[in-house]
């Protein structure tokens, strides 16, 4: 229920950009449905595999790892899709990075991980690819803001018509639930995701995937510091091994560009 509330509040605030501040007001069928089917991948299936993980019990870091192996999936994607080829290095590099990610894995299995959370975080990284995959093929004649109101009303049904099949028509608004929320809107929707938009239109799929590595020694940074989660030696040798990984596909991307 919190993610169709905290999307309905994003789609409000692009659609004020939309309105008072972008010059092409017009939205075709087209944009409609190519901008609402980037909105269910990005935010309805990503998000939603993500939080549904988080909420069995898997942990920040490890839905981070997986999530990270992002622009390693983009990378065979846009191979299919985008006509992008990989080099040597970058397949060595998504060597790297899927047994990291097998280490990681097999260690938080052993220690109760849920097949329900892993395929939950597996959705949310698929889907994050496939994000990115089909925003950059498709293009959009619309603005930033009319592109991310479309995607974030999208969104917010798709989560609404889930809440209301499976959940409890209810919201506590703590203290600690409107800071929560606050910053989910304001720096990740309204701020990431707007840039995100940004450097698709300006990058390429990998290039802009490549920001995706980063979000492992971040999160296992803030893991550590806000939640007290601990790493066994077998976690920093995964984690170690998918950065390196992604890290080696997007350094060789660079160069062959």
């Amino acid at each position: 229920m919190s993610l169709s509330f905290r999307f309905g509040i994003v789609a409000f605030f692009f659609f004020l950009f939309f309105i008072f501040f972008s010059k092409n007001k017009k939205i075709s069928l087209k944009a409609f449905k190519d901008a609402s089917i980037s909105g269910l991948l990005f935010h309805g299936f990503y998000l939603g595999g993500v939080f549904y993980a988080l909420s069995k019990g898997i942990s920040a870091s490890l839905i981070a790892l997986i999530v990270s192996l992002q622009p390693i999936l983009t990378s065979f994607l846009a191979k299919i899709f985008l006509n992008e080829t990989l080099s040597k290095f970058q397949w060595m590099g998504i060597f790297f990075g899927l047994f990291g990610a097998l280490i990681i894995i097999t260690s938080d299995i052993i220690e109760g991980l849920t097949l329900f959370a892993f395929f939950a975080g597996l959705i949310g990284l698929i889907s994050s690819s496939l994000g990115i995959i089909w925003q950059k093929k498709i293009g959009s004649d619309l603005s930033l803001s009319g592109n991310n109101f479309l995607q974030a009303s999208s969104a917010s049904i798709f989560h609404l018509f889930l809440a209301l099949c499976f959940e409890d028509y209810f919201i506590n608004f703590s203290n600690k639930f409107i800071l929560a929320m606050s910053w989910q809107i304001f720096a990740v929707s309204l701020g990431a995701f707007l840039i995100l938009m940004w450097l698709l239109e300006h990058n390429k799929a990998n290039q802009t995937s490549t920001l995706f590595f980063l979000v492992p020694p971040v999160s296992a940074l803030m893991a550590f510091i806000i939640l007290k989660e601990q790493f066994s030696y077998f976690d920093l040798i995964g984690l170690s091994l998918s950065c390196v990984g992604v890290f080696i596909v997007t350094k060789s991307h660079e160069k062959i560009s």
